[in-house]
């Protein structure tokens, strides 16, 4: 058997004599947070619905009045800051909003630190009083400016048109901040004030540009201007920009430049720039107008011989393209000092018929001359 005590609270709940339950008669919705600079203004968006049972009382009520409690839903005159029925308040306001059709958004102008604290809305009118005690909206006044928000930035390909957003809150939609951009490049840009979710405001530009390999590692900054009475608080968000880009700045080079000898060694260097980094590096001479690949390596080194001398490029490759620098040309010296053998042999024995043969022509010539002489001596 329940005890006497338990029996008796049973009978107050079923009889509604219990009125610290809340009924809801006033249902309001309104953002949990609102972060504002101090000494700026803050526009609080407010939405209110009335019980069905009450809906008749609250349209046949004539001079309906928004109240703005603070810390506590309890009504009471350390609480009571704003009251729309009044010429004068605590805080200097407004109630913006159409209360007959359920709007209670209102302003607050020239918000100080110690306004920071929860805020409960009320209606109050002759016929219909009410206060929603479970939803209220923090104030949080700060002197720190609230950063703009940009989107992390993903990877980007070259010779792409981007297009990125940057927002700031506008807590004083009636003075909203100014955002601009710094890039490292010619860009574009068209600003907003756009309505949140929650009704709060906030002012969006979106900045365009054409990616280019040179924006690669650099930074790109949004800066929101507040203007806070007779002066502005500013902000900054900075992200770093990663563009994808096949190989630039191809080039190859040649240790030592000067011509060298046969038997030295040389070293040819590939370089460039590309992200992805490049994965694969070839080496190509031109010789007697044919080109042919004699390496695949960043860096080749070779014991010069006399074929070796020529025209040498490299390119460079990564999953997005290749690079090609420009020609080097490998110079070597002293190859008339060496001459293979056989031909050494071929030349002399040439030169040995062609001296004989110019002989015998010679002796020949001689010989004929004499005779030509004598016949002509004998004829006398």
């Amino acid at each position: 058997m329940a005890c006497p005590e338990n029996m008796y609270i049973i009978g107050l709940l079923m009889s509604g004599v219990l009125t610290d339950f809340p009924r809801f008669d006033l249902i309001t919705t309104m953002p949990t947070e609102l972060v504002v600079l101090n000494g700026s203004c803050v526009q609080i968006p407010c939405a209110f619905n009335i019980r069905e049972e009450h809906s008749q009382t609250f349209n046949k009520s004539k001079n309906v009045f928004g109240v703005w409690i603070k810390q506590s839903h309890i009504v009471g005159p350390d609480k009571v800051i704003f009251n729309s029925s009044k010429e004068v308040n605590i805080y200097q306001g407004n109630i913006t909003g159409n209360m007959s059709q359920k709007n209670c958004t209102t302003v607050f102008f020239n918000v100080l630190s110690s306004y920071t604290n929860k805020y409960y809305f009320r209606i109050d009118s002759t016929q219909y009083r009410a206060t929603d005690n479970e939803k209220f909206v923090y104030i949080n006044v700060t002197e720190l400016t609230p950063k703009p928000e940009m989107a992390v930035l993903g990877e980007i390909r070259e010779m792409t048109h981007i297009s990125i957003n940057c927002s700031a809150v506008a807590s004083c939609p009636e003075h909203p901040p100014k955002l601009t951009w710094t890039l490292p490049t010619e860009f574009t840009h068209e600003d907003r004030l756009q309505e949140n979710p929650d009704q709060t405001k906030s002012v969006l530009s979106t900045v365009t540009f054409i990616a280019s390999y040179l924006h690669n590692k650099t930074n790109i900054t949004c800066t929101a201007v507040y203007p806070v009475g007779t002066y502005n608080k500013t902000s900054e968000q900075t992200r770093t920009l990663h563009v994808l880009f096949s190989p630039k700045d191809t080039t190859a080079s040649i240790s030592p430049a000067d011509p060298v000898s046969v038997g030295s060694c040389v070293n040819l260097t590939c370089a460039g720039t590309a992200n992805p980094p490049v994965t694969n590096f070839t080496w190509f001479r031109i010789s007697g107008g044919k080109t042919t690949q004699v390496a695949s390596r960043q860096n080749y080194t070779l014991n010069v011989t006399v074929g070796d001398g020529g025209q040498y490029y490299c390119e460079a490759r990564n999953d997005l393209g290749f690079g090609k620098s420009q020609e080097v040309k490998l110079s070597i010296t002293g190859q008339y000092n060496v001459i293979n053998p056989r031909i050494y042999e071929i030349g002399v024995k040439t030169l040995g018929i062609s001296f004989l043969f110019s002989f015998i022509t010679c002796f020949a010539c001689l010989r004929k001359s004499k005779l030509t002489n004598d016949l002509e001596m004998t004829d006398i």
